[in-house]
């Protein structure tokens, strides 16, 4: 049967209808996206121009730091924009675009921390493998399997919502094009849609959640037998992942795992992944950790004086 799509563009509702507070949004999310790209930036110079590089706790915070980048210049330009301007238009292929975009660099940085959790538990809990096991081929391969894994997991997204009847309201209830608002404008029945969108986003991300929540409880059981500094290095170290990992699977299995007759205010949930954790992640990954803070002192220090 035809798929019937009288649909060329879309027009979001947008964060906030009150003229006064869109203001000082606009002003506020343009600040938070300098903060991310400045501090997210001074990490990946940092690490790519220093010894860290060469590590693979640091070789993956590298890539992460990244991942923020993009992911954010995806949706926090485009709601700035929409906050300042009246009509929030987006033409159906540039949504379908953002769509792809923001599911593949939030899955790549999804198993990006997986693998920044498989590095912890190999030196926890096999120090004396370590550099057998975490290799620079071993991590280039985790790094190239996220990206693979990523874009098979948000080309599945795109071509289940290009395969649904848009035939009525255009009108979407967010500030960004994703699967489960788009779904509420489907002229159809969305049960088996809805299912996909939880199987393919909610328990991918509740799955790997957990995994994630279980390595690290290993990896708190075999610090038990270490010394007190090994420990207290070791929890700085993976309290830091732990708090990233929270900030940024918490709310995405919010949004994506219940069935979408229960209503979420998913707009506001989403800016905790989409700007909160990006912002955070510098400050999380520097403030907690002296080596990276003696890299950028030296490096930082180097490029001033010269």
């Amino acid at each position: 049967m035809e798929i019937q799509n009288n649909v060329t563009e879309f027009i979001f509702l947008g964060l906030l209808m009150d003229p006064e507070m869109k203001i000082m949004s606009c002003m506020l999310f343009m600040l938070c996206y300098f903060a991310i790209f400045l501090g997210n930036f001074i990490i990946f110079v940092t690490i790519t121009c220093s010894h860290l590089i060469h590590q693979p706790m640091y070789y993956f915070l590298c890539h992460l730091s990244l991942m923020d980048l993009a992911y954010t210049s995806t949706i926090i330009p485009r709601l700035v924009r929409d906050l300042a301007a009246k009509r929030k238009n987006i033409s159906f292929n540039s949504c379908m675009t953002q769509l792809f975009t923001g599911h593949f660099l939030a899955g790549v940085e999804m198993l990006i921390l997986v693998s920044m959790a498989f590095d912890r538990y190999v030196a926890i809990c096999k120090p004396l493998h370590y550099m057998v096991i975490v290799t620079r081929q071993k991590c280039n391969m985790l790094v190239l399997l996220a990206w693979w894994l990523a874009f098979w997991h948000s080309l599945a997204q795109m071509l289940m919502v290009l395969h649904l009847p848009f035939c009525g309201s255009n009108e979407i209830d967010h500030y960004i094009c994703d699967v489960k608002p788009l779904l509420k404008l489907v002229c159809g029945d969305t049960y088996v849609p809805s299912i996909l969108v939880i199987a393919n986003s909610g328990m991918v991300a509740l799955a790997t959640f957990l995994v994630l929540l279980a390595s690290y409880i290993v990896i708190l059981f075999n610090l038990r037998k270490r010394s007190s500094e090994v420990r207290r290095k070791a929890l700085s170290t993976c309290g830091s992942y732990v708090m990233v990992v929270v900030l940024f699977f918490v709310p995405c299995i919010a949004i994506y795992v219940p069935p979408p007759s229960i209503h979420i205010d998913d707009k506001e949930i989403t800016l905790f992944y989409a700007v909160i954790t990006p912002l955070l992640n510098p400050l999380i990954y520097t403030l907690r950790n002296t080596e990276m803070k003696n890299a950028m002192r030296k490096i930082w220090n180097q490029k001033w004086s010269s």
